[in-house]
């Protein structure tokens, strides 16, 4: 009996519990209701005008909102543009510093070249400088050497070590060209071309068991850079001494003009005075006084008018051929033209402290087509002349008969030709110095 009771109680203890879980439940719902409720009823309490209001407000807000974030995308979009311009600049700069490393490593080091200034020879310059780039880098094909070699058993050390080796080798040559291109002297590029040659050969040796050796097509390619820079520092040499002579020749040419505008003062002065003497004397009747001043006014009228001549024709002049036995020895003569009214002016320059001994002088005289005469001297002397490349030296290998034969068949009957040098400085030095040495020997004789 106990025990029915027992089991009937079990189902009523679930279903109460369950009934209070149902009833918090509907309480629950209960106060959602009672708050949506309180919502909707704060909502409906607005009116129409509020709303709208209330919805303008939102509607400014969002486009502000809007206007915000788009600035902000712009901002953003330019900034990114910003940071991949300067990223492409850093990357740019990477891949030149990148380059220069490879090219130091090759021995390839950026200095002034002496073609760097030289216009006509930029392009060129250029053209060898980025094929020498080129050649150095890897596999470019300046340096040759063996692929099959190997350190330890393996393939990998032996390409390693053949590469450095060859690296240092490359550096080497290139420090060697680069000094021989920086030191060139026009007269000197065979030499360097023989040395650059020299240490080519060096360098195969010193890498024949790797083969390593530098390529033809390199080689070659230094060695043009050697003959440009040889070409044109020999133009630029050249352009110089022209420029040289070209102001010497100025400066003579102006020092003819200020003889010439003396000399014309000086004899108009004169003139001036000889007519002003002569009206006096015609005032006085003196007949032999006016005869004589007549004379001297017609001397002086005739040297106006070869001064004249002089400024007027500028094939006129004097040739002259002179030597110097002291400081170039007795089979060597200078033959030259010179427009001066008074050529020893000329002669006495050439005697400068830029020579031991005075010039002597073998012929002088005065011709109206001077400058045809030394033209054809110097051609029938061509085969003696001294200096080959600047035909504005007029030293020629010949003796004073020499050119006295030719002269004499060019200008005619030469009135007057000083076949042996007078040189007196030269010898009262010889005969001080035969002096000092006969005292020497003597004092030494007596001790």
């Amino acid at each position: 009996m106990k025990s029915d009771q027992a089991t009937r109680a079990i189902p009523l203890f679930g279903a109460r519990k369950m009934a209070r879980t149902l009833l918090a439940e509907v309480e629950a719902l209960t106060a959602q209701q009672d708050q949506l409720r309180e919502q909707l009823t704060r909502l409906g309490a607005l009116s129409v005008l509020q709303l709208e209001v209330k919805r303008a407000d939102l509607e400014r807000d969002i486009a502000a909102q809007a206007l915000r974030l788009q600035r902000e995308h712009a901002d953003a979009a330019e900034q990114l543009r910003t940071t991949r311009t300067q990223l492409d600049e850093a990357r740019k700069a990477i891949v030149a510093t990148e380059d220069l490393a490879l090219l130091q490593e090759a021995g390839i080091y950026r200095y002034r070249h002496p073609l760097t200034d030289a216009v006509t020879y930029q392009t060129e310059l250029a053209s060898i400088d980025e094929n020498i780039k080129a050649m150095v880098r890897k596999d470019g094909g300046a340096v040759l050497s063996t692929t099959h070699w190997t350190v330890n058993g393996s393939a990998a050390q032996g390409r390693t070590m053949v590469r450095d080796f060859s690296k240092l080798l490359l550096r080497a040559f290139n420090a060697e060209s680069d000094n021989l291109v920086r030191g060139l002297k026009p007269y000197k590029l065979e030499a360097a071309i023989e040395r650059l040659t020299k240490v080519a050969d060096v360098i195969e040796r010193l890498g024949t068991t790797m083969q390593i050796r530098i390529s033809e097509p390199y080689f070659k390619l230094r060695v043009r850079e050697l003959e440009l820079t040889a070409d044109f520092l020999q133009k630029e040499a050249e352009d110089k001494e022209a420029e040289r002579l070209e102001r010497e020749r100025l400066r003579e040419e102006r020092k003819v003009q200020q003889e010439i505008e003396r000399e014309r003062a000086r004899l108009e002065k004169e003139r001036t005075h000889y007519s002003n003497a002569l009206e006096a004397l015609l005032a006085k009747g003196d007949d032999a006084g006016v005869a004589r001043l007549r004379e001297q006014l017609g001397d002086v009228q005739r040297a106006i008018e070869d001064v004249d001549y002089r400024a007027a024709n500028i094939r006129a002049g004097y040739v002259y051929v002179i030597s110097n036995l002291g400081s170039f020895g007795d089979a060597m003569v200078k033959v030259g033209m010179t427009r001066r009214l008074d050529p020893m002016d000329r002669i006495r320059e050439l005697s400068d402290a830029s020579v031991p001994f005075n010039f002597d002088i073998h012929a002088l005289f005065f011709s109206k087509d001077a400058v045809g005469i030394e033209g054809a001297m110097h051609e029938r002397l061509a085969d003696r002349r001294v200096n080959l490349v600047n035909q504005r030296r007029e030293f020629f290998r010949a003796t004073p008969r020499e050119a006295k034969m030719h002269l004499a068949e060019l200008a005619g009957e030469l009135l007057q030709f000083q076949d042996v040098p007078e040189a007196l400085e030269y010898r009262e030095s010889l005969a001080q110095s035969q002096r000092s040495e006969e005292s020497a020997r003597v004092t030494r004789a007596a001790d």
